[in-house]
């Protein structure tokens, strides 16, 4: 099935994310696209700082529209990057990450295992 992915991001409402994860959670920011080898594939439109969070898998990053901070945890310690429209990312399988934004549109395929936040504070 082929999606005019650009257009669904750009009909989703923003969500507002706080690193604490109390921001607004509208369905409406959201959607999945469907499974790829057992893994996830959505949209998602928003803007702020996401809570630290792992996947037991790779999470890949597209980014659609707009730009995202994308912060990955390794064993040299935190780097950062910043992704553009027309950017990907992948991140490690058990590697804590976040990401901050003024706004962003990006597509994202996870693992459908579930992720992990880390507590705030």
């Amino acid at each position: 099935m082929f999606r005019d992915v650009a257009a669904l991001g750009a009909a989703l409402t923003p969500l507002e994310v706080r690193p604490d994860g109390s921001g607004a959670t509208s369905p409406d920011g959201m959607r999945v696209l469907g499974i790829f080898n057992q893994c996830m594939v959505g949209l998602v439109r928003f803007r702020g700082e996401t809570p630290w969070e792992r996947h037991p898998d790779d999470e890949l990053l597209h980014v659609l529209d707009g730009a995202v901070e994308v912060t990955i945890e390794g064993d040299a310690g935190p780097a950062t990057t910043t992704l553009r429209a027309g950017d990907l990312c992948v991140v490690p399988g058990g590697a804590w990450h976040r990401q901050r934004t003024c706004g962003v549109t990006l597509v994202y395929v996870t693992s459908s295992q579930g992720n992990e936040h880390r507590p705030a504070g």
